[in-house]
């Protein structure tokens, strides 16, 4: 498939055009971000790390029924998508209280949930992508009732898909963030990725973070950790 124009640049992809208009090819980058925007850095590797996780575990959800926008891994960065629209809703399901939840109900973080929790965002940097409702979806017309329904349904599939998944490799799924998108006729798709970037991963044992937390909070050792959480899923390192 031929790389066309790029479409669209993020803090962590580029998205490019291809001769078919229905696909798209995205590559990841090695640049990282935290604290929408206001921190920037780079950690070495990243961009192949997330796109082969990614990949891998789109794969697996598909295999259970969830759709995604995943066509074919191109290399190591690069991968082959369907087209979406994404919907401008950040679905975040937590199982563990760590982070915002936990600056925001002053909970201590490792507090584990009786039920995974879910909450919106609404995709919007200049906003600092501010914490949403339904009814605030639907009152900014983002998604229809139906679509929400599902989008929910997905999330907390999802979730017990890569919990069970995660702990066979003694990785603890505490909290993740998703996004959606529609294709051409309107069906509902999971999009973008699923990586130590979107995830908080912690070791079962330890609890040692394995995810961007390290980068967030100058804990060191960032690289190592995605390379970790790459070996014990994909039996690989780079």
């Amino acid at each position: 498939m031929e790389k066309g124009k790029q479409l669209y640049e993020g803090k962590a992809k580029k998205v490019f055009a291809t001769s078919d208009d229905t696909l798209c090819i995205v590559s990841y980058k090695d640049d990282a971000t935290a604290f929408n925007g206001e921190k920037k850095g780079t950690i070495l590797g990243k961009g192949v790390i997330n796109n082969r996780l990614t990949n891998r575990l789109m794969r697996l959800l598909e295999a259970e029924g969830v759709p995604t926008h995943l066509v074919e891994e191109l290399g190591e960065r690069e991968t082959l998508v369907k087209r979406v629209t994404i919907v401008p809703l950040e679905v975040i399901v937590r199982n563990i209280a760590a982070g915002s939840f936990s600056k925001r109900f002053g909970v201590a973080e490792g507090l584990v949930f009786q039920s995974p929790t879910i909450e919106f965002s609404y995709k919007n940097d200049e906003l600092g992508d501010p914490l949403m409702n339904d009814y605030h979806a639907l009152a900014l017309n983002l998604a229809s009732v139906d679509e929400i329904a599902l989008i929910k349904n997905y999330a907390f599939k999802v979730n017990d898909i890569l919990k069970t998944f995660l702990l066979e490799h003694d990785i603890e799924l505490v909290d993740f963030k998703l996004e959606f998108g529609r294709l051409s006729d309107g069906t509902i798709v999971l999009a973008d990725e699923i990586s130590p970037d979107t995830c908080r991963f912690w070791d079962v044992n330890t609890h040692e973070k394995l995810d961007k937390d390290r980068f967030r909070r100058d804990l060191g050792g960032v690289e190592d950790a995605y390379n970790e959480v790459m070996r014990r899923l994909l039996g690989d390192t780079i």
